[in-house]
């Protein structure tokens, strides 16, 4: 795709609050969520792209699903340089022109990519190693250091990996980009060596925001922000901030920069609870809070991923979930509701790649959350 084909501008404040007008057929405004600071309206449901087989039939299927929830009140898109081996971007971005052809606005929709696993453009490789050596070092893209577990922390294949999503969804500038699970290196070479490596990424990212080719960044985590403080896989958010400030300052040339560190995931549901119940981040003056509310106090936007952990709950729910809301359709409904409802969570992406189960998501998107006093007696049933 040549430079010139790309689709200008990102999600604007203006822009993103016209869009909740415009969808006041399909959803109350009480589905939208304020994105800290820079008060984008965010809708509380996203649509994950990670599902599915690398086939052109599901391809398709992601374009209906991307272009259909774009103009029916979900203006949050998620994927990742590494989905489906890239097919999953790239359909996103058809998608997008689908909606953007239908009347929807790039200004009005939130785009998030992300980085760090192992893209194979072509498919797995079946010489990992091989191809290593050829595709990323050859390249000067890493090193053999920078590999744990498929997974690669350079500041160049960081790099590559970002323009790799602008590309493919046909964007000039991204509003997210994440780093996908960092902390699996953590075993491999420790935490302090991680967050060297950290910063020299964020740089990077920090540099992509200053060209105009990304809007905000942070990290995506599968246990680092649920383990407790003393297990070595911890992250500590303000540890994080504390590195996008050093990022921002350097590449800023100034001791007043500020960072574009905005933006986390991490897996919340009824099941892995402990974004909201395990009290483990440290935010100044002697307060610990959980990490959903500590990121809400440091001005970061989280988004919970694993919204239906991995299917499972689209049929079964707990009980106090399921006596909670007797008159959704489904259990997949209620795990939706469930996790919109919790206080601190901007946006739950569930993955969605059958057209069908988009219209579970549309549906609990024309209802407004759980009141917040409803929502927490079902931790006092569960107790």
């Amino acid at each position: 795709m040549n430079a010139e084909t790309l689709i200008p501008g990102h999600a604007t404040m203006a822009a993103t609050r016209q869009y909740v007008q415009d969808m006041a057929q399909y959803c109350p405004k009480e589905h939208f969520s304020d994105f800290l600071n820079v008060h984008l309206q965010l809708s509380s449901l996203g649509v994950g792209t990670f599902p599915g087989a690398p086939t052109d039939e599901v391809n398709e299927a992601y374009v209906d699903i991307v272009a259909r929830a774009l103009t029916h009140g979900i203006n949050v898109i998620d994927t990742g340089t590494h989905y489906r081996y890239g097919k999953s971007a790239l359909a996103v971005g058809v998608g997008l022109r689908q909606a953007l052809a239908a009347g929807i606005t790039r200004e009005q929709v939130f785009l998030v990519s992300k980085g760090g696993f192992l893209s194979f453009p072509e498919g797995k490789p079946a010489d990992l190693s091989a191809w290593f050596a050829q595709e990323i070092v050859a390249k000067g893209l890493g090193k053999n250091e920078d590999l744990t577990q498929m997974h690669c922390i350079s500041p160049a294949y960081i790099a590559w990996q970002l323009e790799v999503s602008r590309r493919l969804m046909g964007v000039e500038t991204l509003d997210a980009f994440l780093i996908d699970q960092p902390e699996v290196h953590i075993s491999a070479i420790g935490k302090e060596a991680l967050n060297k490596k950290l910063l020299a990424v964020f740089e990077v990212l920090e540099n992509a925001v200053k060209l105009g080719r990304l809007r905000y960044y942070g990290i995506t985590t599968f246990q680092g922000f649920r383990v407790e403080t003393d297990n070595l896989l911890f992250q500590s958010l303000t540890s994080l901030l504390g590195l996008a400030e050093k990022a921002a300052q350097k590449v800023g040339q100034s001791a007043q920069a500020k960072h574009h560190f905005k933006l986390v995931q991490m897996p919340f549901n009824q099941v892995m609870q402990e974004g909201f119940t395990r009290f483990s981040q440290a935010t100044g003056q002697d307060n610990v809070a959980s990490t959903i509310q500590a990121a809400h106090q440091l001005g970061v936007y989280l988004m919970a991923s694993h919204s239906l952990f991995k299917g499972k709950l689209a049929t079964v729910a707990v009980d106090a979930v399921l006596q909670s809301m007797p008159l959704l359709a489904n259990d997949a409904q209620r795990a939706m509701q469930f996790n919109r409802s919790t206080p601190g969570v901007g946006t739950s992406l569930v993955g969605i790649s059958t057209p069908a189960h988009l219209d579970d998501m549309l549906d609990v998107a024309r209802l407004a959350p759980m009141e917040k006093t409803v929502y927490l007696k079902m931790y006092e049933r569960t107790e």
